[in-house]
This record gives C-alpha cells, sequence and structure tokens, in this order.
C-alpha cells in the first residue's frame, strides 16, 4: 500500500490507545492528514496520542468559541424589531453567514446548527425583503443574493474547502499543494476553484518537481499523480474562458 493511501485509512497507523474522532476539526484533520504522508516531506508527522489529543483539545477550544458566538447571535436575531435599522439587519445577516461556513470545519456533528443557521438567515432575509418590498430592482438584488448564498453552502460542504478558506486554517502555504495532491476526487474538484489560472499554474510547477523526486526515490504517488492530471485539466479549463 502507498504512503498516499496510508493517509486514507489513518486508524490502522495510530497509537491504538487513542482513535481520531468521528467528526474531527481542522486541527486533528490535518494532523492526520501529514500522518506518515511523504507528501509533506519534513511536515509530514506520525501522530501519537498525545499529538492527536493536543489537536483535538485545540478543535474543542475552538467549538467552545463558536457555539458562544451562535448563541450570541441567536439572541441578536430573536431581538431584531420588526422596524429594525437596515444596518443591524444586515449585520446579524453578515455573522450568521461566517457562522455557517466556520461550522463546516468545527469538530463534531454541526447538522442541527447549519440548519438553525439558514433558518435564521431566511428570517432575517424576510425582513430584509419586506424593507424592499417597493422596490422591485432591491428585490431582484435580493434574490440573486439568496442563489449565491445557497450555492456558496453548497460549495462549503466540503470539509477540504472550508479548511483551506478558514481564516485561522492549520493547512500552511508549504501543505497546500501535498492536501490538493492527497484529496478525495470530489473534495479536489470543489477545492482547486478556490484558485485562479496563475495559482493553479505555480501548484502545478511545483507538483511536477515534487512527483519527480519521489518518483526517482520509487515511491507510489499513483493517487497524486491523478490528482495531478486532474488540476491539469482544470488549468486548461481557465485557459479557455
Amino acid at each position: 500500500m502507498s504512503n498516499v493511501e496510508h493517509t486514507m485509512k489513518p486508524k490502522d497507523y495510530i497509537d491504538a490507545t487513542f482513535y481520531p474522532s468521528e467528526n474531527p476539526g481542522a486541527h486533528e484533520r490535518h494532523l492526520i492528514r501529514r500522518h506518515k504522508n511523504v507528501m509533506f516531506g519534513e511536515r509530514a508527522t506520525e501522530v501519537t496520542s498525545d499529538s492527536l489529543q493536543q489537536m483535538q483539545k485545540r478543535d474543542h477550544d475552538i467549538l467552545q468559541q463558536f457555539m458562544s458566538d451562535f448563541r450570541q447571535i441567536v439572541s441578536k436575531a430573536v431581538e431584531l424589531k420588526p422596524n429594525e435599522e437596515s444596518e443591524v439587519i444586515l449585520e446579524v445577516k453578515d455573522k450568521l453567514d461566517k457562522l455557517y461556513a466556520s461550522s463546516i470545519s468545527i469538530a463534531d456533528d454541526q447538522s442541527k446548527v447549519k440548519e438553525a443557521i439558514k433558518k435564521l438567515i431566511n428570517v432575517v432575509m424576510q425582513s430584509v425583503r419586506k424593507g424592499a418590498a417597493q422596490d422591485p430592482k432591491a428585490l431582484q438584488e435580493l434574490a440573486q443574493e439568496d442563489a449565491a448564498r445557497e450555492a456558496n453552502f453548497a460549495f462549503l460542504e466540503s470539509t477540504l474547502v472550508a479548511d483551506i478558506l478558514d481564516p485561522d486554517s492549520p493547512i500552511e502555504n508549504e501543505d497546500l499543494l501535498p492536501t490538493l495532491l492527497c484529496a478525495e476526487k470530489d473534495d479536489l474538484a470543489l477545492a482547486t476553484q478556490l484558485f485562479d489560472r496563475e495559482q493553479i499554474s505555480f501548484l502545478l510547477q511545483q507538483g511536477k518537481l515534487l512527483l519527480d523526486k519521489l518518483d526517482d526515490e520509487s515511491i507510489d504517488i499513483t493517487i497524486a499523480a491523478e490528482n495531478f492530471v486532474f488540476m491539469e485539466g482544470y488549468l486548461k479549463y481557465l485557459e479557455q474562458v
């Protein structure tokens, strides 16, 4: 089995006294991603009970802060008045949008929280639409915003996308290329959309150097090579549009 494939089944190789979480957060996820993964070079690591617990603790702290922020914004949304100023309403909506993005990458099952955030956004948007009831152009723009939000939320359902976009992402710059080369195909298809032509071109240049080096060392790069070809195809697409 290749080193890349090892990262897909980390439980077989992590200290038997402590296993990964069923729904890990971003830091635990990235630690496991780097576990005995030659793609990461010096950034590769061997996960132990201690390192796993450290990342789980870090993700738990982030989760606690998230839940605190969530409770605060729920209180604000509930307290909105029928004639509330638009600035206040839009501020609540903006915070809800950001909380939804954060909910994808944090630890534990957040499905109920995500549904609650969506419902609150709908309530807030109803207030916004009510204020724009006499302005057809404003209503059209709000409809477009709703469609864009729905598409963005679907895009964010990929934890890899959410992890990359996270302002406090554990995926450092030097980890980005190996992360993409080891990604599941569905995640890769979404994550590549985060980058423009110049960025993808740079990643491919670095990727070729890395894969050539590993291939010369007789390391199985099958999965990474497939992802590399996919990224090449995406670059060709960008060059045509």
